[in-house]
């Protein structure tokens, strides 16, 4: 899968998310564009919007992703395609993963986001690693006894939405 070619249309949506990036710039964002696109229709589009919206969650793809499902009324992209004027990173490769994107397309790549200052391989580098061994983030978990109350709830609940 991870070898499947270019589509015909992948060349013009690229150039769309990659003006989207240029126009973000413009407007106090960061250099990053998104599409949404199922069946050759934009769904949905995303610019960064970190610094505007004061959120480290605001980036581009991950806005496309949120605008597209409002746009369909679901949280499942089953079918779509998330097309990035640059490489995801690792949260928005997860949230891609989370809505069940059924691609990526991506212009630039992580090289070339780090050369203008945007590096993100220390994320790689730190999910390769034990969380133990993590400096950045402290992450421990502490039992309280009813940590898996909400489990059990949601196991019990006959009208639940599974994702």
């Amino acid at each position: 899968m991870n070898s499947e070619p270019s589509r015909p249309d992948d060349a013009k949506l690229l150039d769309e998310a990659v003006r989207l990036a240029i126009e973000s710039i413009g407007e106090g964002g960061g250099p990053f564009g998104a599409l949404v696109v199922r069946d050759g229709e934009v769904l949905a589009t995303g610019a960064n919007e970190v610094t505007r919206s004061l959120d480290p969650t605001a980036h581009a793809e991950v806005v496309a992703i949120r605008r597209a499902c409002q746009a369909v009324g679901d949280f499942r992209l089953d079918g779509c395609t998330l097309v990035c004027s640059c490489e995801p990173c690792p949260l928005c490769l997860s949230a891609a993963l989370w809505a069940r994107v059924e691609r990526v397309v991506y212009a630039a790549d992580r090289h070339d986001a780090a050369a203008a200052g945007f590096d993100d391989s220390a994320l790689y580098e730190l999910f390769t690693r034990p969380r133990e061994e993590w400096t950045r983030l402290s992450i421990r978990q502490v039992r309280t006894g009813f940590e898996t109350g909400p489990f059990v709830a949601w196991q019990e609940r006959p009208d639940k939405v599974e994702y």
